[in-house]
C-alpha cells in the first residue's frame, strides 16, 4: 500500500474497469448505480455515489496534498526560494502552456471554459510510472517531479476555488473559517487526542465548506495547511496508503465509468484540446521552462539534470488523470456529451504521456546504469 508502483497500477486498473463496464451490457445499470442518491436531504446531505466520492473522499486525497504543501513549504524542497526556483518556474509553464494550447482550439465556444483541464498533473500516477520505469535515475528527478507536481496542485486548488465557485454562501464560506480558526488553536493543546480532533474538524470543515458553495475538496487543502508542518509528514504516510489504493482508484472507477460518445466522423474542440494540450503542453511548456529557469539559476540552486532528463518528467507531469477528471467534472458538469468528450480525452492524454514519459525515463535509466557500471 505504501509503493509507488502498486498506486500507479490500482488506479490504471480502476480506470481501466470503470471504462469497460460503462460500455458493455451492464453498462446502463452501472450508470444507474452511480447517480444513486443518497444522505439525508435536510441537511443539504443528499447527494448521488459518484459525488460522495468526488467531493468526500477526495477531499480525503487534497488533505494529504495539503500536508505535502505544508511539509515541503516549512522543511522540504519548497522551503528554500533557491532551490525551489527550478520546478516551480517549470510548473508554472506546465499550466501556462497547456492553457494557451486548449484555449487556441476553443476560443470563443462553449468548450472555453475547460482551460483548466490539461493544466494539472496526477502525483500518485506520475511517481509511480517514474518508480516503475525510471530505475537509475538520478534523485534529483523525482524530487523535481514533486515539487513539480506539488506547485502544480496548489494552482489546481487556486482554479477550483476561485473559477468553479457558484452560488457562494457567505455565512457558511464564515463558520468554516470559524472551524478553520479553532483547530489552529486546538492543534496546540498537546493533551488532546489530535487524530480524532483532526477526523472531527475535517468532517465539519468539509460540510461547512460544501453548504459554502465552494468545492468542498478545499476543506481538506485548508486543514492540511492548518496542522503543523511537524506532524504533517508522519500522517502523509498513515493516510497516503489509503488513498493511493482505495480513494484514488475508488474516483477513478466512477469519474472514467462513461459511456464513450460517439463523434459521428468528427470530434469536438474540447476532445481535441485536451489531447494535445496535455503531452505537448506539458512537455513544451515543462522542459522549456525548465532549462531556462535551470541556466540562469546560481551554482547552487542549478539541477544536475540533463535536458533529457527534463523531458522526461515533463512527459511524465502529463499524466493528468485524478485533478484533470475533477476539473472535467466541475468544467462541464451541465454539459454531459462535453463532460464526456473531456473525460475521454483526459484518459488518451494522459496514457500518450505516460507512454511517452516512461519510454524517455527507462532510456534515461538505462544510460546512467550503464554509466555507473563503468
Amino acid at each position: 500500500m505504501k509503493s509507488d508502483r502498486s498506486a500507479a497500477l490500482a488506479l490504471m486498473a480502476a480506470a481501466i474497469a470503470g471504462l469497460v463496464l460503462a460500455n458493455s451490457p451492464i453498462g446502463g445499470s452501472l450508470l444507474d448505480f452511480k447517480n444513486l442518491y443518497i444522505g439525508i436531504e435536510s441537511w443539504g446531505l443528499k447527494l448521488s455515489l459518484e459525488h460522495w466520492v468526488s467531493d468526500l473522499l477526495l477531499a480525503v486525497f487534497f488533505l494529504v496534498a495539503g500536508l505535502e504543501l505544508k511539509y515541503e513549504l516549512r522543511s522540504g524542497v519548497l522551503s528554500k526560494p533557491s532551490t525551489a526556483m527550478v520546478p516551480v518556474i517549470a510548473a508554472i509553464g506546465g499550466v501556462i502552456v497547456p492553457a494557451l494550447i486548449y484555449v487556441a482550439f476553443n476560443f470563443g465556444t462553449d468548450g472555453l471554459r475547460g482551460w483548466p483541464i490539461p493544466t494539472a498533473t496526477d502525483i500518485a500516477f506520475a511517481l509511480g510510472v517514474l518508480a516503475i520505469f525510471g530505475r537509475g535515475l538520478p534523485k534529483q528527478a523525482r524530487i523535481f517531479l514533486l515539487a513539480l507536481a506539488i506547485f502544480d496542485d496548489l494552482v489546481a486548488i487556486l482554479i477550483i476555488a476561485v473559477f468553479f465557485t457558484t452560488d457562494l454562501e457567505p455565512t457558511w464560506l464564515f463558520a468554516a473559517m470559524v472551524v478553520a480558526v479553532l483547530h489552529f488553536f486546538l492543534e496546540k493543546i498537546k493533551p488532546l487526542p489530535m487524530n480524532l480532533v483532526r477526523a472531527a474538524s475535517f468532517l465539519v470543515l468539509w460540510y461547512c465548506v460544501l453548504q459554502s458553495g465552494v468545492h468542498p475538496t478545499i476543506a481538506g487543502v485548508l486543514l492540511g495547511l492548518i496542522i503543523p508542518a511537524r506532524q504533517a509528514h508522519g500522517l502523509v504516510e498513515k493516510i497516503q496508503p489509503w488513498t493511493n489504493t482505495i480513494v484514488l482508484p475508488l474516483f477513478a472507477f466512477f469519474a472514467v465509468a462513461i459511456a464513450i460518445p460517439s463523434f459521428e466522423g468528427s470530434s469536438s474542440n474540447v476532445f481535441l484540446g485536451i489531447l494535445v494540450a496535455l503531452p505537448v503542453g506539458k512537455i513544451v511548456g515543462i522542459t522549456l521552462f525548465a532549462l531556462i529557469a535551470n541556466s540562469l539559476a546560481s551554482r547552487d540552486a542549478r539541477m544536475e539534470l540533463k535536458a533529457p532528463d527534463f523531458l522526461a518528467v515533463a512527459a511524465l507531469a502529463g499524466v493528468g488523470f485524478t485533478v484533470s477528471l475533477l476539473m472535467a467534472k466541475l468544467a462541464f458538469g451541465d454539459h454531459p456529451e462535453l463532460a464526456a468528450e473531456a473525460t475521454l480525452a483526459v484518459i488518451l492524454g494522459s496514457v500518450i504521456s505516460m507512454v511517452i514519459g516512461a519510454a524517455i525515463a527507462q532510456s534515461r535509466a538505462r544510460h546512467y546504469r550503464k554509466l555507473q557500471a563503468q
